[in-house]
């Protein structure tokens, strides 16, 4: 007796058919689970047997042998213990195959047999639509993750509640629809007392999805100001919403109650985070927090504080807006297109740039700090701003402005540049070439210089890049407190 059932597994972002395949015959009892499964995956077979025991179902006293097709992937984690059990119980003829085939199913089994939400649900949802099934059985707490995947789900609380629908003993209600409370507001920038400087420079970052490093003493607001990128960005547009639940799906990260995602994502990790923490990576690969920040804002506080080789391995997303993870078995492909927003002091003391503290850093600990940071990947802050001890009276001064007018001057900015380009003057032309000769730019920093000027212009509603935008940009670039 052979029965099917199809679930996928997960390949990075990428879901892949798995046939579940369970056969029964004669000889001694016994059960086997073959296919590449990793550890979680094999002691599916305890969690099976004693879930459809709970459920007051017969287990075959046979031998079965399930095999998760095809073979040469590897299979990781929970998620096939329904489509293993519904398979066992298809194959001893007590649920009907065909109406089994019809069906993907997701979800790890409890040994009272409950079905448990498992991290993907939304991504093998996906799979299951380009399959052509229609219908998905997974946990309550994954139905409108996998709805919104495009296909329907039939939420089921129990192992017995799955079977009773495949026979047509029972319709399961509806899943929930999700939330409908609005996403937490981001902290406003009304929060920010004084610093025009920095603002300005973060409602350019905003604009022109450049990276920002801002430095200067503790307690300047460097760090308040980074939180508050988000509240002066646009929505997520339905493509990119999209994205980012994918990304945060397979991750395990997304709300039940509230997978739909509006705001952009933001994302703040601790120095002490490794490189496959940041980036993504571990055995069976899964993103970090470069994808978790997809479309979205990553902060890195205390950029000098983190590991060198996680700071180094984020050279390639800023680039290419991907991470590429390479194994044995295959490559991984998480999207990374993030702004990068880092704060740092200018010393190990932190008393650099403040007139009320005095530095007393040696140079040889001074160049020692600077060497946590490679020039190259200092080269890739397209504005570097070094923000100041606020004055007396402007922090006894009211709120300043708020995000929202500021964040509709970014959304008009960035409408225009996604029009017709922005050619700069032949004065401006003329600024930009003598700058690249006295100032150490190089060809990427030439270039980022650029496009800091075409948003400078856009914000400004100019027809074409002045030699004032090009002077602005140039200004963001290398403040002296940085320099060697």
């Amino acid at each position: 007796m052979l029965a099917r059932s199809v679930t996928h597994a997960l390949v990075g972002l990428e879901p892949r058919r798995v046939e579940v395949e369970a056969h029964i015959d004669g000889g001694l009892p016994g059960f086997a689970i073959v296919g590449l499964a990793d550890r979680a995956c094999s002691e599916a077979k305890h969690r099976v047997r004693s879930g459809i025991g709970s459920a007051q179902l017969e287990w075959p006293l046979k031998r079965i042998t399930v095999n998760l097709a095809p073979a040469g992937l590897r299979k990781e984690g929970s998620g096939f213990d329904l489509s293993i059990a519904l398979a066992v119980l298809a194959a001893s003829r007590q649920v009907p195959a065909e109406r089994l085939a019809e069906h993907a199913a997701v979800g790890e089994l409890a040994l009272d047999g409950r079905v448990r939400p498992v991290r993907g649900a939304f991504a093998v949802a996906e799979g299951a639509r380009r399959a052509g099934l229609e219908r998905i059985l997974c946990a309550p707490e994954s139905a409108c993750e996998a709805e919104l995947g495009g296909v329907e789900a039939i939420p089921v609380r129990h192992l017995a509640e799955a079977v009773a629908y495949l026979r047509g003993e029972l319709r399961p209600p509806p899943a929930e629809p999700p939330d409908e409370e609005d996403e937490p507001d981001p902290p406003d920038l009304a929060d920010v007392r004084g610093q025009e400087r920095a603002r300005r420079a973060l409602e350019l970052a905003a604009a022109g999805g450049h990276n920002l490093l801002l430095a200067g003493p503790p307690g300047t607001g460097k760090t308040m100001l980074g939180r508050r990128l988000p509240s002066i960005l646009p929505p997520l547009e339905p493509r990119e919403a999209l994205e980012v639940m994918r990304i945060h799906s397979v991750a395990g990260v997304l709300p039940p109650e509230r997978p739909l995602i509006t705001h952009r994502p933001f994302r703040a990790p601790h120095h002490s985070a490794s490189t496959a923490a940041i980036v993504g990576g571990g055995p069976g690969p899964r993103p970090g927090e470069a994808s978790l920040a997809h479309r979205g804002v990553l902060l890195l506080d205390e950029l000098p504080e983190f590991q060198r080789p996680a700071l180094e391995a984020l050279r390639q997303p800023l680039e290419d807006g991907v991470v590429s993870v390479a194994r044995v078995q295959g490559q991984a492909l998480f999207p990374a297109r993030f702004q990068l927003v880092a704060t740092m002091n200018l010393c190990p003391c932190a008393g650099r740039g403040d007139p009320a503290a005095q530095c007393s850093c040696s140079p040889q600990r001074l160049a020692a700090f600077r060497d946590k940071l490679s020039k190259a990947l200092l080269d890739r802050f397209d504005l570097v701003v070094t923000v100041p001890r606020s004055r007396a009276e402007e922090l006894a001064a009211g709120p300043s402005e708020p995000s929202a007018p500021v964040r509709e001057r970014v959304r008009a900015a960035r409408k225009r540049l996604g029009g017709p380009a922005l050619d700069r003057t032949p004065e401006a032309d003329e600024l930009l070439s003598r700058a690249v000769e006295r100032l150490p730019l190089s060809g990427r920093g030439r270039a980022r210089v650029a496009r800091v000027a075409r948003t400078a212009a856009a914000l400004a509603g100019a027809d074409a890049v002045l030699p004032e935008h090009v002077a602005e940009a140039l200004a963001y670039r290398s403040p002296k407190d940085l320099a060697a």
